[in-house]
């Protein structure tokens, strides 16, 4: 359980800097300066994609684990 309570606690802060990130993006294209900020939000929603992709194998791997 203890990966699962992990990959649960990542995805949480990657959803909040992902919030954030969202507001940077907004900003630097209100000054015509986006092109980075975008790119780090695309590679953070990516990231995030992939460790909800994670939180699903441990939780599958979980439910075929005999009960004790």
């Amino acid at each position: 359980m203890n990966h699962l309570a992990q990959v649960n606690q990542h995805i949480a802060e990657l959803t909040l800097e992902i919030v954030r990130q969202r507001v940077m993006v907004k900003y630097a294209r209100d000054t015509g300066q986006s092109e980075i900020a975008e790119s780090l939000l695309d590679a953070l929603e990516g990231s995030l994609r992939i460790f909800e992709k994670h939180r699903e194998l441990i939780f599958a791997q979980l439910q075929r684990q005999p009960s004790l």
